[in-house]
């Protein structure tokens, strides 16, 4: 049976995102390893991860131009796919997929390697000091990957008019799949939705707004935070479900603002299903996103979303699924809330038409696009 080496920045990504791929290619016989870099995170923790047959360490940073992600790195990466023997490689985000490219790029019959760009960290809107450093380094890994996996309209054509890889090399996936099933509004029941306003503290007739994210700046929660100090309606809240760096600065901005009692900081959750369900909408003023899993299992829910017009997000949002504002507008996202709020039954038809629409994204789909790329590649090698 196949040996497959998944490749990604972090293990958090290996549980929150790839966990399904590993469980369904165990289920079918093929031995499955992964190699992250040495950082370790909350979601690394838990029994999940124990699928991975072997999770290899490297020392690599997401900084591009740390002297440990050409020297050290790739040395490693080397020495662990000439020991194990893979059939097949499938590198995840841009920086450690660059890394993993430019460790086998001499290496002779080197296993096939396939790369899922989670979003380039080029993009419309973005730097363009930075989008052209990151679209050097894609340009310049074209020519050592096999196949190239984009989750949005936007990178699929940017690969195209840059020439990144050829044609015969580019596959379009709507993602990496949202289980529909677990995402399911049956799945959360009334007494559970009880359960969780009586654990945030909400009278019946408060409603609250979540937002799922990391705290990190691309994610852009001093914007949510601006439009609910604008928002004068003390009954409404924010509740925020992740981790991250600028969790503190926050909360200390929150208290800045005057809505500290108004915002519910909950750390990483296990129950997003049943918060969303609970909840009157999703918030993501995303600057930068691939294809966002937190408005895919929203859609799922039933639950109308808020979100940025941005790459990724206009795939899932258009044609009514959502409500889309300019990035960085606090008084276009708090006037959105408003919107949805005092707009029951349109936001009821909206979060109707994203959950038809959000069958395309459904993780049965397209783990059977993964089983016809991982065939494809297999053949390719045995050529």
């Amino acid at each position: 049976m196949p040996k497959l080496l998944v490749v990604a920045n972090v293990a958090s990504m290996l549980r929150e995102f790839l966990l399904p791929f590993a469980e369904h290619y165990t289920r079918l016989g093929w031995h499955v390893d992964a190699m992250v870099g040495e950082t370790t995170t909350v979601a690394d923790t838990g029994k999940e991860l124990d699928i991975y047959g072997t999770i290899h360490r490297v020392a690599w940073s997401r900084n591009p131009l740390d002297p440990r992600n050409f020297l050290q790195a790739p040395r490693t990466i080397r020495e662990v796919v000439a020991k194990e023997n893979y059939d097949l490689i499938h590198v995840h985000a841009p920086i450690s997929a660059f890394i993993a490219r430019y460790a086998l790029r001499n290496v002779k019959n080197h296993p096939p390697l396939i790369y899922t760009a989670h979003g380039f960290h080029f993009y419309k809107g973005g730097s363009p000091v930075e989008n052209k450093i990151f679209l050097t380094l894609e340009q310049t890994a074209g020519p050592w990957t096999d196949h190239l996996v984009v989750m949005n309209r936007e990178d699929e054509q940017a690969v195209r008019t840059h020439k990144i890889v050829p044609e015969h090399k580019l596959t379009y996936m709507p993602g990496i799949g949202v289980d529909i099933k677990k995402y399911s509004p049956e799945r959360a029941s009334e007494e559970d939705v009880k359960k969780a306003r009586a654990e945030l503290g909400l009278k019946e007739n408060e409603r609250f707004f979540l937002m799922i994210a990391e705290f990190n700046p691309r994610k852009r929660y001093r914007d949510a935070l601006n439009a609910f100090a604008l928002l004068d309606r003390p009954d409404i809240f924010l509740v925020t479900a992740g981790v991250g760096p600028l969790e503190e600065k926050m909360k200390a901005l929150a208290r800045q603002l005057g809505i500290a009692e108004r915002v519910k900081f909950l750390g990483y959750r296990r129950d997003i299903p049943v918060l969303l369900k609970a909840a009157s909408g999703l918030l993501l003023p995303s600057e930068r996103e691939g294809l966002p899993r937190a408005i895919l299992e929203s859609l799922c829910m039933g639950t109308p979303v808020i979100s940025t017009q941005i790459r990724g997000v206009e795939d899932l949002l258009a044609d009514g699924c959502g409500l889309m504002t300019p990035v960085g507008d606090a008084p276009a996202l708090a006037k959105a809330v408003a919107q949805l709020l005092d707009n029951p039954e349109e936001a009821k038809a909206m979060a109707k038409r994203g959950q038809e629409h959000v069958k395309t994204f459904d993780l049965a789909n397209v783990i059977r696009l993964h089983d016809a790329l991982y065939a494809r590649a297999l053949q390719g090698r045995n050529r």
